[in-house]
């Protein structure tokens, strides 16, 4: 039996990666820092997947267990492993490829030709490509030349939605029924794995765009639009006629820049948008707009789901007013729990809202700037519907 590592033992980890891995017959050893998660896992040797949609299905998942992620016993797995996943977050990449390393130093030495495929499967571009950097920064010459021939660092997208719905066993979890998983393929080493519901992608940047520009990007507008108007989830925001128009405005305009872009069939794309806004529409879900909004500051930056997408489409010279009111409702995101969005409000009363979208973002044109300032302004009415 082959042995699968998932760094990440929260609902993504579980709900979606680790599912994934285990359905396809890998021993899914998870790997955290939470110890009430990992013991639980440790010691019922399995979970349950309750997919909640138009249909409902519990999915028992089986040949898991649970170790902690700072110990020495995950360099031992990682030496053994025949493919390893992450769903840590972007951030945590660089905490956990120290022990990556360890094992894939461990491999080199013992002289083994086993390949191992890691696949960094965050919320983020080329997420695997950074885990690399961090990685190889711990390596040494030789062990990079082994690295070459044997481990395989292969970007992906992933997507699903796992909101953090409290389930009566801590280590159960809630899903969406739709998931979509593309690896991309020329990256891999050794036989391809087959892992039923992993997409293996040439053009892989094409779905990554796809799915930021899309899901990312009317999500995270639902989001903010929902925080100002007084919602507390997606699907009761998305109801409101108003935003329904606006988001799925904003996620026309992103579309459009990306058909521009990869020569996308117009009518097939136009299909997505609509299929991932009956996603947000999903009553099961109750998702929360605080946790789809977290981390505005991120959100904002130049190669995310709210710039990007504007960018894109005003280099084809096409309209973006929809998402620079997105944009604007971003701005407003007040949210003291949230440290990005006390830093991102301390920087709008330090410099306005256009100084601090530019220096989140980069964007120095004034005719941008202009606009976002407006928007933001224009987006202080949706507080007013509450």
């Amino acid at each position: 039996m082959k042995n699968a590592i998932q760094f990440g033992a929260g609902n993504i980890g579980r709900g979606f990666i680790g599912m994934l891995l285990s359905q396809a017959g890998y021993r899914v050893i998870f790997a955290d820092v939470n110890e009430t998660i990992i013991d639980r896992l440790a010691k019922d040797q399995g979970y349950t997947v309750h997919v909640m949609d138009t249909e409902v299905e519990d999915v028992p998942i089986s040949n898991v267990t649970g170790i902690l992620s700072n110990g020495g016993e995950i360099v031992e797995e990682i030496a053994k492993a025949d493919i390893l996943t992450t769903a840590v977050g972007l951030r945590v990449l660089g905490f956990i490829a120290p022990a990556i390393a360890k094992g894939i130093q461990k491999r080199c030495a013992a002289g083994s030709e086993q390949p191992l495929n890691i696949i960094a499967c965050e919320n983020a571009i080329r997420a695997t490509s950074q885990l690399k950097e961090h990685v190889y920064g711990v390596l040494s010459e030789e062990e990079k030349a082994y690295c070459e021939r044997f481990v395989g660092f292969a970007d992906c997208s992933v997507d699903r939605i796992v909101p953090p719905v409290r389930t009566e066993n801590p280590v159960d979890v809630v899903v969406e029924k739709y998931c979509e998983w593309n690896v991309e393929k020329a990256s891999l080493k050794g036989e391809i794995p087959e892992i039923p519901g992993m997409n293996l992608a040439d053009n892989l940047m094409a779905y990554i765009q796809r799915k930021l520009f899309t899901l990312n990007t009317g999500h995270c507008i639902t989001a903010y639009t929902g925080v100002l108007a007084g919602y507390s989830t997606i699907d009761k925001t998305i109801a409101d006629p108003q935003i329904y128009e606006l988001v799925k405005g904003a996620m026309t305009q992103s579309g459009d820049g990306l058909i521009r872009k990869f020569g996308f069939d117009r009518d097939a794309h136009y299909h997505y948008i609509d299929k991932i806004i009956n996603r947000f529409k999903n009553p099961y879900l109750q998702d929360d707009v605080a946790r789809v909004g977290r981390e505005p500051l991120r959100k904002l930056s130049a190669d995310d789901r709210l710039t990007s997408p504007l960018l894109t489409a005003m280099s084809f010279g096409l309209p973006v007013d929809k998402l620079i009111a997105g944009i604007g409702a971003a701005l407003r995101y007040d949210n003291p729990e949230d440290a990005q969005s006390v830093e991102l409000q301390a920087k709008i009363r330090e410099k306005g809202a256009a100084g601090a979208y530019s220096e989140a973002s980069g964007v120095t044109d004034p005719a941008i700037l202009e606009q976002v300032e407006a928007a933001y302004q224009k987006a202080g009415e949706w507080s007013r519907k509450a």
